[in-house]
């Protein structure tokens, strides 16, 4: 159990650190270059980079004010392929993430990627944000995948770079302390898919396709495709579908498991976000420590797994939200959480 729970927190505290690392970076050095590129030496560092090199560092962790750095990303006219937007009054505590790479069909660049990490930074470090909805504002197409035009100018080297890159990122959205949704209308191929696999639900519409083509290229899916299907889909249907480079309809990802709702064509992100209402309703702390809870307990045995949850469950006694839960039963009324 210490174990586990060591585990647990230092993976906290070392993520809030790379967090504040690189948004003092960011603040001190970029501010006035809001849209990423490669002039820009920063984002030359990958997830994967960054976390090693600064592991063993991570009880040096002090706060840091995020402010700027928000307010850099959450400007959507800063970015070019990746738009963020906070909903407001009822909505507030929702973020839409928008794909708007049209004239590459939201094919991931080393841009687009970059663009990618920073907006999922700045999500992480706002702790006003409950849920998150990621969709596409190119017709027909939730992400192509990697951008394969730009692959084609890439040294070995860079290739591997980018992939280590893209892996990270996915794994870094897969680890959001906070739920992701993704929004599948037409298609979501290679790494497209990959990343819907990192949200925590997926909803499609009825036209979408959905594969890992990876193998007709003589490769295989680098992002976390090759882990992360099995496990939603099970061993063999996701080796075919690996094997094969098979495409799939939205019905059929539903009754595989790949998906969560199938839905009319169009309609995908209509219920989408009515899932993140739903979840917005409810105590944003217990969200948090629910994902929390399941993401982490299924990757050890189930002795350790009670454990977490029983670690889960403390940190939600002494909150105030669990007393105006009560409290909002007991007076027949809906409750109003703050996340304290």
């Amino acid at each position: 159990m210490a174990s586990l729970l060591r585990r647990s927190s230092s993976s906290f505290i070392f993520t809030q650190h790379k967090r504040s690392k690189l948004c003092s970076i960011i603040n001190c050095q970029i501010l006035n270059s809001p849209i990423p590129n490669s002039q820009n030496p920063i984002f030359s560092h990958n997830f994967s980079t960054f976390f090693t090199s600064h592991h063993h560092h991570h009880n040096n962790y002090t706060p840091f004010n995020y402010t700027s750095y928000r307010t850099l990303i959450l400007d959507s006219s800063t970015s070019q392929s990746i738009k963020l937007h906070k909903l407001s009054d009822s909505d507030s505590g929702i973020l839409e993430v928008k794909l708007d790479r049209e004239h590459r069909k939201n094919a991931i660049g080393t841009n687009m990627l970059r663009e990618l990490e920073l907006t999922f930074d700045a999500i992480s470090a706002d702790s006003s944000a409950n849920v998150v909805v990621i969709s596409s504002s190119v017709p027909k197409v939730f992400c192509a995948g990697a951008d394969l035009k730009e692959r084609k100018t890439m040294s070995e080297a860079q290739v591997r770079a980018f992939v280590n890159s893209l892996r990270s990122a996915f794994t870094f959205i897969e680890e959001l302390h906070i739920p992701t949704i993704a929004v599948i209308e037409g298609a979501a191929l290679g790494g497209g898919l990959e990343m819907a696999m990192s949200c925590d639900l997926r909803v499609c519409g009825e036209d979408a396709i959905l594969g890992l083509p990876e193998t007709g290229l003589a490769i295989i899916p680098g992002a976390g495709g090759t882990q992360r299907l099995p496990r939603l889909v099970g061993k063999s249907v996701a080796k075919e579908l690996i094997f094969t480079g098979r495409k799939i309809s939205g019905r059929e990802a539903m009754s595989v498991g790949l998906v969560n709702f199938c839905v009319p064509a169009g309609e995908a992100h209509v219920k989408a976000l009515q899932i993140a209402r739903d979840i917005n309703q409810k105590g944003p702390i217990a969200i948090k420590m629910a994902k929390k809870a399941i993401n982490e307990g299924l990757d050890t045995d189930m002795a350790s797994a009670l454990e977490l949850e029983e670690y889960c469950y403390k940190q939600l006694l002494d909150t105030k939200d669990r007393l105006e839960g009560l409290a909002a039963f007991a007076e027949k009324r809906q409750p109003r959480y703050k996340g304290e």
